[in-house]
């Protein structure tokens, strides 16, 4: 039985595996499913010491090998169910999906599972995530000071989208993809928009204009309108929160799916379970990320130490 299983290999699972590898006294795992906003960002930009930016892969890539040094291994697979060892008084046991894969067992876990964001069906815009297309304007509003920007979403969440990005740049354009008429943005938002000097379109279909380099250029419409503009952020609504393992361990849940946890210690209501970064708190930042990563591995520490004098 592992002392900690951390399930998500993101900046939070990370971060909380390379404190917990430098006690050098738990065996720790890793269980990854490859996917999440650190793997397809391709660069963060208000970071200590990144100026330039740094991307997702490079901060991921780096982690593993911090934790190599380590000893501590990373499992690259999709933890399916999450429950309490059967028979056991305490401990947890997961399985996950690749065929013939073992039931893992472990003392403790850190559920750092993360949101995905919905994006649009356009493979054109993956190269430019973090470069010049965007979705936290708390990270990435100051990118596009100045710039003429496309606001791609749906309904009335793309234009508050639309209205929060409004103190960094005039040049803004909302195009609402919502999928049917009824459901755009209401008329008192379109009202807020036009207050703002927001300019607004409903376009159900389009084209993305973007090289593999990572630059947007803007949307083609359906009659060959060709609209510019230098940046872009998307704004659909529907992220989904990756909570469902604490759903079935029993976990306390905010309304809006994401896991609760206590603000000093990040244990979920379950004892012995953890959760940090985005599943829990939805901060949408790398920093606060890190820091909820290594705060949770502290307190799985001392939880840990507590079980061996007992």
């Amino acid at each position: 039985m592992m002392d900690c299983i951390i399930i998500g290999g993101g900046i939070a699972g990370l971060q909380a595996a390379i404190q917990l590898g430098r006690y050098a006294i738990h065996n720790v795992l890793v269980i990854d499913a490859g996917d999440g906003r650190s793997a397809i960002c391709r660069s963060y930009r208000n970071l200590l010491g990144y100026p330039e930016g740094v991307s997702g892969t490079a901060l991921r890539q780096a982690g593993r090998s911090q934790l190599a040094a380590y000893g501590i291994e990373v499992v690259t697979d999709t933890v399916m169910e999450a429950r309490p060892i059967p028979g056991s008084p305490g401990g947890f046991e997961l399985r996950c999906s690749k065929p013939g894969a073992p039931a893992y067992q472990a003392k403790t876990l850190l559920i750092a599972t993360g949101v995905m964001d919905r994006l649009p069906d356009y493979p054109e815009l993956r190269p430019c995530l973090g470069l010049t297309v965007f979705v936290c304007p708390d990270c990435d509003g100051y990118e596009i000071r100045g710039r003429s920007t496309i606001v791609l979403g749906a309904g009335d969440v793309g234009a508050r989208m639309a209205l929060t990005l409004r103190i960094w740049t005039d040049k803004l354009l909302y195009i609402d993809q919502a999928a049917e008429q009824r459901q755009a943005a209401s008329g008192s938002m379109q009202e807020q928009l036009a207050a703002a000097s927001i300019a607004y379109r409903y376009e159900r279909e389009l084209r993305v204009n973007a090289d593999c380099d990572g630059n947007f250029h803007g949307v083609i419409l359906p009659d060959g309108t060709i609209l510019e503009a230098e940046r872009a952020f998307v704004a659909y609504g529907g992220n989904e929160v990756k909570s469902s393992l604490a759903k079935q361990l029993g976990a306390k849940m905010h309304e809006n799916s994401h896991i609760w946890n206590d603000p000093r210690s990040k244990m979920t209501s379950v004892p012995g379970v953890w959760a940090a970064g985005d599943v829990a708190v939805h901060s949408e930042q790398v920093s606060i990320a890190m820091g909820e990563g290594a705060q949770a591995a502290i307190w799985i520490h001392k939880t840990l130490l507590g079980m061996r004098q007992d």
